[in-house]
């Protein structure tokens, strides 16, 4: 009986102490929509990330020949590395809604 007691306290207590959780009113974002965005982002990432790995990977792959090939030209690797394994690895909420910069590519280094 005793620790039933407790649960029920400390139960009272947490709701008691706690706080909703509430979109910014003044940014003019609802609760919802926040909620819409980050489902977004969940389901982009299930489809882009592999994708995204997939595409450094090849780009790894071929600028590390390039670099054999050209017999240690980093300038040809580097041109292959830095769009391929740049960029964006993961979406977010704030991406799809056009507040932060999305890059499937990284920044292109022109050769020296």
């Amino acid at each position: 009986m005793r620790r039933m007691l407790i649960v029920v306290a400390l139960v009272a207590a947490l709701l008691a102490l706690g706080q909703p959780s509430w979109a910014d009113p003044s940014n003019g974002r609802s609760y919802g929509g926040d909620a819409g965005y980050g489902l977004l982002a969940v389901v982009t990432n299930v489809l882009y990330m592999p994708f995204k790995v997939v595409y450094a990977s090849v780009g790894a792959v071929t600028g590390g020949l390039a670099y054999v090939l050209t017999i240690g030209n980093t300038d040809v690797a580097e041109a292959i590395w830095s769009p391929s394994m740049g960029g964006t690895y993961v979406v977010t909420p704030g991406m799809l809604r056009g507040d932060q910069e999305f890059l499937v590519n990284g920044p292109s280094h022109p050769a020296r």
